[in-house]
């Protein structure tokens, strides 16, 4: 069994933040994705990446009319309006030229030509599963939703990424029935483990942060896992953090390689995940961040065979290396 090597992208322009920043404070962000994706696509394709784009459904459509036109027979019922999408639909532009912060179907056409490219779910409306008591009827029916809006495009879509990295064991199963094979787990630590924003308190994600640049919960290069109900996870090794220009962007580089060359030399997996908005801004310096990551994967694939692996790629692959989850 040969490790791999996985990217996948949480591509959700502002339908993943609306409840965190305004336009004012982040639009630049989500306008330089647009810009940023191109790039990334252009490096994927100059060292053979596989990559999973696990895309909001909501910004799959053109125009407003055939957004609503689509939306779930069952909406969530969030305490916090801030959390509510559907909400705020009536301010939202009516197609992609007029608000480019909302629309992306001509990037979605633009990461299907590209070879090995999948398109998975990130949910029909960036769904955040623990913000609230889950409600298994309306998070059924926002995937259910995500699979029409996909299946108009002629995607199908088994790879699913939870909003936030929010699950239990209620969302991991209703995945399962929706169709989905696989998703991202989270790193196998206290630090990662899937909670309500809430109670990401301060000194989580602070250690979080440092995390980034010292190893405080391993390599976190794993194996996959299988549920009980045969939906498997491809568990993250590290978050690429948007680039920084504060001297200590070296130690973040090599707290990645070193965790990738933990992978390749144990024959495990490395997954690496980012949002296209994370490169919004600084993007030249991102994009050479990540190519250096991809340099360390080259030398990696000669030495030790390690793929470069979808998520649904790995998820297929042989059985050897997958063990039942508790």
């Amino acid at each position: 069994m040969k490790p791999f090597f996985t990217i996948s992208l949480d591509f959700e322009l502002f339908w993943g933040v609306h409840d965190v920043f305004t336009k004012d404070e982040y639009g630049n962000n989500i306008l330089g994705a647009r810009k940023a994706i191109p790039k990334i696509l252009k490096l994927f394709k100059q060292y053979n990446i596989h990559a999973t784009w696990a895309t909001v459904g909501m910004l799959t459509f053109g125009n407003k009319k055939e957004l609503l036109s689509h939306l779930p027979e069952i909406l969530p019922n969030y305490k916090n309006p801030k959390l509510d999408v559907y909400k705020y639909l009536s301010t939202i532009g009516g197609n992609e030229k007029s608000d480019p912060y909302h629309y992306g179907y001509s990037l979605v056409r633009q990461i299907e030509e590209i070879e090995n490219m999948e398109i998975g779910s990130h949910t029909f409306s960036h769904y955040c599963c623990l913000e609230e008591q889950y409600n298994s009827n309306a998070f059924l029916s926002d995937l259910q939703a995500s699979n029409a809006a996909f299946s108009r495009l002629g995607i199908h879509t088994t790879s699913l990424v939870f909003p936030r990295n929010q699950y239990n064991s209620s969302a991991i199963a209703d995945a399962s029935k929706a169709g989905f094979t696989v998703f991202r787990g989270n790193e196998d630590h206290y630090l990662y483990q899937p909670r309500a924003t809430n109670f990401n308190k301060k000194i989580v994600r602070g250690y979080r942060l440092i995390d980034a640049y010292i190893s405080l919960t391993g390599v976190n290069s794993s194996n996959k896992k299988v549920y009980d109900n045969n939906i498997i996870s491809i568990p993250s090794s590290r978050f690429l953090r948007p680039t920084r220009s504060d001297g200590f962007e070296s130690l973040r580089l090599q707290r990645i390689l070193k965790a990738m060359n933990h992978a390749a030399a144990n024959n495990k997996g490395f997954h690496l995940w980012f949002h296209p908005h994370n490169f919004g801004k600084n993007t030249e310096l991102n994009i050479a961040f990540l190519e250096k990551i991809l340099i360390n994967f080259e030398k990696l694939k000669g030495e030790f065979g390690m793929q470069s692996l979808t998520m649904k790629d790995a998820g297929a692959i042989s059985s050897d290396i997958l063990y039942k989850d508790k």
